[in-house]
């Protein structure tokens, strides 16, 4: 299918800021970050219809956000996991909150946003030059799902058009878009490149609290908050002018999947810049297949370019062991070496923290007299209980507006319960909580579609039989 509305990221973000700002103009900018991160999910689960994830998603998803709010940095890799685990499209609940104002206010402020959402998804399916019919569909469900709840509210139908330069003329596929001499005319310089310069970074309390937030990991807590002390007061003596000690930041985070180590250490990439420690505070994501080439002499260059693009922030290497778990002559051996040299001449500005399995992680530090010396701080992420595993699925569930019934809330306590005590080498932790919510969010929709006209009641009650699995 031809994609004459093919655009750079650069110019995809100028139509996102065109279109949500549109929106903003006529129903405010209370939604701005709810909207953001909906429509990120949009576009994940609109890409499980194209051939496959490139660069050019990551950078199209890497320019998703309103002015003023931080952007997501994702990784190839990274974005192509989520874009397989993404869940199938549902309003989302302040949409629904929305077409009852404009019921109320004679309003139509939530069919604004209908032409929005299909403008920018008709611009990310076209992101690799091509729309599949899977995306297409994709992105004629979303409008039609929307479009029904507007329908049902008595929501008034405007005939004028959005006024962001760009809007959808049809509804039928193939879609066209008609482009106004305005929209031509935008600015070349990204304005979301403006607003992430000048976007605040989150204060040092702000970052606390919200590892403070986090289920669990009591003793976690106490280890980050300890060093930070001893980071604060190395600071003041540096100022005061007497002698330190030499001190290694870099970490080892031992545990097993699903136990927090990614969010902590985003966290504490955010935490050493608010006191100084790092310029930028960026959280770099790897393992050993970002690390790794399968040839010669690549290895290197390969670690090199991630190693830059961590300078200023926190380079986490996740299953770490793997890259000395090949023999003398695995490649592995060359990233260790090229990441053990960036560690010293980046010493100032790099954090590495390498994390993994116990036993694992313990020889794969013995494996190398360098990383013996540069990694001698240790922390261990214990798996989560029964309890805290349902705290986690009830903060799930609250965040994007369930609420699990009597029967429902009894089942999923003992089934946590149940999880923690057989556990086995296969336990996920918070992994497994979160497929058990989008489980059960599947499930959910699948038993409310199938109402003729579903409440908001509806829409936010989970049942228990939301939550058996098959063999149940």
């Amino acid at each position: 299918m031809p994609t004459p509305w093919k655009r750079s990221p650069e110019e995809l973000h100028k139509t996102y800021i065109a279109n949500t700002e549109a929106f903003y103009k006529a129903a405010g900018r209370g939604l701005s970050t709810e909207l953001d991160d909906f429509v990120t999910g949009c576009a994940l689960g609109l890409w499980k219809g194209s051939p496959s994830i490139t660069q050019n998603h990551v950078d199209a998803v890497n320019q998703l956000y309103s002015k003023g709010c931080p952007a997501p940095r994702w990784l190839l890799w990274e974005l192509t996991e989520k874009v397989c685990s993404a869940s199938a499209f549902l309003p989302p609940l302040f949409f629904w909150t929305l077409t009852e104002q404009d019921a109320r206010r004679g309003t139509d402020h939530s069919r604004v946003f209908v032409r929005m959402l299909t403008n920018i998804l008709l611009y990310l399916a076209a992101v690799d030059d091509e729309v599949t019919m899977a995306e297409a569909a994709y992105i004629t469900d979303c409008s039609d799902k929307l479009s029904a709840l507007c329908d049902g509210a008595g929501v008034k139908k405007s005939k004028l058009p959005l006024n962001a330069g760009e809007f959808v003329t049809s509804g039928e596929l193939p879609f066209t878009v008609k482009t106004s001499s305005r929209a031509e005319a935008a600015p070349e310089k990204s304005e979301g490149s403006a607003a992430r310069e000048t976007a605040p970074r989150p204060s040092l309390e702000e970052l606390m609290a919200q590892l403070d937030e986090l289920v669990g990991l009591d003793t976690v807590k106490k280890d980050v908050k300890s060093l930070i002390n001893l980071i604060k007061v190395r600071k003041l003596r540096e100022e005061s002018g007497l002698p330190n000690s030499a001190m290694s930041l870099h970490m080892v985070f031992l545990g097993n999947p699903g136990t927090g180590k990614t969010t902590v250490a985003r966290l504490l990439s955010g935490i050493y810049a608010a006191i100084g420690v790092l310029s930028k505070g960026q959280l770099v994501e790897v393992d050993r297949s970002g690390l790794v080439a399968g040839y010669v002499g690549q290895t290197a260059l390969k670690t090199q370019e991630v190693i830059q693009s961590a300078l200023g922030g926190v380079l986490f290497v996740d299953e770490a062991y793997s890259l000395a778990s090949g023999g003398e002559n695995d490649f592995g051996r060359e990233a260790i070496e090229t990441l053990l040299k960036a560690m010293e001449d980046h010493r100032k500005d790099l954090i590495v923290i390498v994390a993994g399995y116990d036993g694992p992680m313990e020889t794969f530090i013995d494996s190398n007299p360098g990383l013996q010396s540069r990694f001698n701080k240790y922390l261990y992420f214990p798996d989560y209980t029964g309890a805290e595993l349902m705290a986690m699925f009830r903060r799930n569930c609250e965040r994007n507006g369930y609420t699990l019934s009597p029967e429902a809330e009894e089942y999923a306590v003992e089934f946590f319960e149940d999880m923690y005590e057989n556990r086995d080498d296969n336990f996920g932790n918070g992994r497994d909580v979160r497929n058990r919510f989008e489980d059960m969010i599947t499930r959910q929709a699948n038993r409310v579609a199938s109402l003729e006209t579903p409440s908001r009641e509806d829409l936010m009650t989970v049942l228990k039989e939301d939550l058996l699995v098959e063999t149940e």
